[in-house]
């Protein structure tokens, strides 16, 4: 692979080193903040050969695979950042949720390598120990123990440095802050019980704790930012640190400090919950849904629960387990088409993917297999719900926050409970098997597609064969579907097609057509045009979350409808109530074979001409 040519590539497309802020990169994606997303061409890029796709979110997102940290090497030589350290982004105008993910994956996600790394060595000990090949009570145990031991207990210092970061603020400012709350004075001091300003000082164990690390920089960022205004340039140097840490320490003491440990209490506590209240149908419901959170990156918002639960109480049994579940499933099901494509080039990359999801890195498996055939990505769902389960029907617990997969399989060892790593394995193999015989029974190549639909359109009559024009289903504006707040629907993932503001809450036929698909909630429909053409209809973002409250559907599966006819009423202001985008997705779901052709956009009545879908 030419990683020169890649990079260079990925930079004219983005729009040149000048409109890099920050470059970043995960397991298998590159992670730009850009000053200017407005001149980067996201269809180009992903055309590019070594690219597996983009994701438009938080930041700027570009999936490359196993290949990542070679295209970031070369990356970083043909475009230095250390002059780019001033530039500033555009104003953002993303809502407030968008920013709150981005500070959470920004602060939460550098700290994986070091938790995983330590947290591996930890698990290989005992498996060691297990099995009788290691003393634990020997010299060479004990020191490799402690790394394990060292990087939870200082956390809160690695925390205070990823937010300082976030914040832009001084990162060695934040550790001398944070510091203290873990010097063995402090703690000694607490214990013995602490008043200051004539106030009683909470109590808390601040070793492992997340919540009270992320306060206590975030004020002191404010500090410094307002004290930068006030001081003298001349003594900036000292006086701005001094000032930030005179206030901020006694500020997190009494308030800050005790307020995260109450979050981290809280959040975990709720999650574990839910989780008790569903039972191990959660653990199912969550391995099914996570190839869709890891697509528009939503799965990084657990992070905070996962890390702040082991923190807490040494394992965690909810998130780990269902990522292995989703894990395994994503590799089985790779290894399926691997084997039963004709296709030469899906085949590699297949087998490849497969590789890598069976070691924990799913992105590969996600981009360039399941997410493009939706018969894989059934295998994946389902077996992931069924491995996932199973896995929580024995409550198994991981010990380690890391991907799972084969080689960190040692995560659930527990020395207390033998049968908890049999278990995980039962659920490694009934993940790895389902999905690998549910896609490969479901499999049918590309060609043997079109074999199919050719044979369809072969029955239809010359004027069915022809152009199928879709009108608009209701009033609004017609607007391009990458502008919606929906990755799913952005990425042209699910087809492409058109994006509707709507004005109004009834939704008409766009053309003659048979009802395939209505959702149980009513906010989503499937037709089948004349020509068979696959065209989704889908009212809002997130409104399934309304569970059919405000949608009345006039039609029912399997019903022959005629252009203009009434499909679904839905309450427009009941979906703005709940903070929801009323924007109405319309897309060709079967963009194999079909093509969007001749979009219109702007203003729109129902009946008005939307775009044609033509086979080809």
């Amino acid at each position: 692979m030419d990683y020169k040519k890649i990079a260079n590539e990925i930079l004219d497309l983005i729009g040149g080193s000048k409109n890099v802020a920050t470059l970043e990169h995960c397991s298998t994606r590159l992670r730009f903040s850009l000053v200017d997303k407005s001149v980067v061409d996201v269809e180009k890029i992903k055309k590019i050969k070594g690219v597996m796709g983009v994701v438009d979110g938080s930041q700027f997102q570009i999936v490359i695979g196993n290949n990542v940290v070679e295209v970031y090497d070369t990356l970083l030589k043909i475009c230095p950042l250390s002059g780019n350290q001033g530039i500033e982004a555009k104003k953002d105008d993303r809502k407030c949720g968008a920013k709150l993910l981005e500070f959470i994956i920004s602060v939460f996600q550098p700290l994986v390598p070091a938790i995983a790394g330590a947290g591996v060595l930890k698990s290989v000990l005992l498996l060691l120990s297990m099995f009788g090949l290691l003393a634990n009570d020997s010299t060479v145990y004990t020191a490799l123990a402690a790394i394990s031991d060292a990087t939870f207990y200082f956390l809160p210092i690695m925390v205070a440095v990823t937010t300082a970061n976030a914040l832009k603020s001084n990162r060695l400012v934040a550790v001398a802050a944070v510091g203290y709350l873990l010097l063995p004075a402090t703690t000694q001091a607490l214990t013995d019980g602490m008043t200051l300003f004539g106030f009683a000082v909470k109590n808390v164990t601040y070793s492992s704790q997340v919540f009270p690390a992320i306060l206590c920089v975030i004020f002191l960022s404010l500090m410094e930012r307002g004290f930068n205004k006030i001081s003298p340039k001349a003594i900036r140097i000292f006086f701005v640190p001094m000032m930030s840490l005179a206030i901020t320490i006694p500020v997190t003491l009494l308030i800050l400090g005790p307020l995260g440990y109450n979050i981290g209490t809280l959040f975990t506590a709720v999650i574990l919950a839910l989780y008790g209240k569903l039972g191990f149908v959660a653990l199912g419901l969550l391995a099914a849904i996570l190839p869709f959170m890891i697509a528009t990156g939503m799965h990084k918002a657990l992070l905070p629960y996962a890390i702040t639960t082991y923190g807490q109480l040494g394992y965690e049994a909810l998130y780990m387990p269902a990522s292995l579940a989703h894990n395994i499933s994503e590799s089985g099901a790779c290894f399926a088409v691997a084997l039963k494509s004709k296709d030469e080039n899906l085949k590699q990359t297949a087998l490849s993917a497969g590789i890598s999801a069976l070691m924990g890195i799913t992105e590969p498996a996600l981009y360039g297999v399941t997410l493009q055939n939706k018969k894989a990505m059934i295998g994946v769902v389902l077996s992931g719900a069924i491995s996932g389960m199973l896995m929580g029907l024995f409550v198994v617990k991981a010990f380690i926050v890391v991907g799972p997969g084969l080689a960190s399989m040692s995560m659930f060892v527990d020395p207390a409970n033998g049968s908890n790593f049999m278990y995980a394995c039962i659920g490694f193999a009934v993940a790895l098997l389902g999905s690998f015989i549910i896609t490969f029974v479901l499999w049918k190549d590309s060609d043997s597609e079109v074999e199919e639909d050719v044979a369809v359109v072969e029955s239809l009559t010359e004027e069915e064969k022809e152009v199928n024009i879709l009108v608009s289903p209701l009033d609004g504006e017609a607007v391009d579907l990458s502008t919606v707040s929906d990755e799913m629907f952005a990425s042209k993932t699910l087809g492409d097609g058109i994006a509707i503001v709507p004005k109004d809450g009834k939704l008409y036929a766009p053309c003659d057509a048979e009802v395939v698909m209505l959702f149980e909630t009513k906010h989503a429909i499937g037709l089948r045009t004349s020509n068979g053409a696959e065209i989704l209809i889908h009212i809002g973002v997130n409104t399934v979350s309304m569970e059919g409250v405000g949608f009345t559907a006039f039609v029912k599966q399997n019903d022959k409808v005629k252009e203009g006819d009434l499909l679904i009423e839905f309450g427009l202001d009941a979906i703005k109530e709940k903070n929801l985008d009323p924007t109405v997705m319309v897309v060709n779901s079967n963009s194999t074979s079909y093509k969007v052709l001749n979009q219109s956009y702007g203003d729109v009545k129902t009946g008005d001409v939307l775009f044609d879908v033509k086979r080809g």
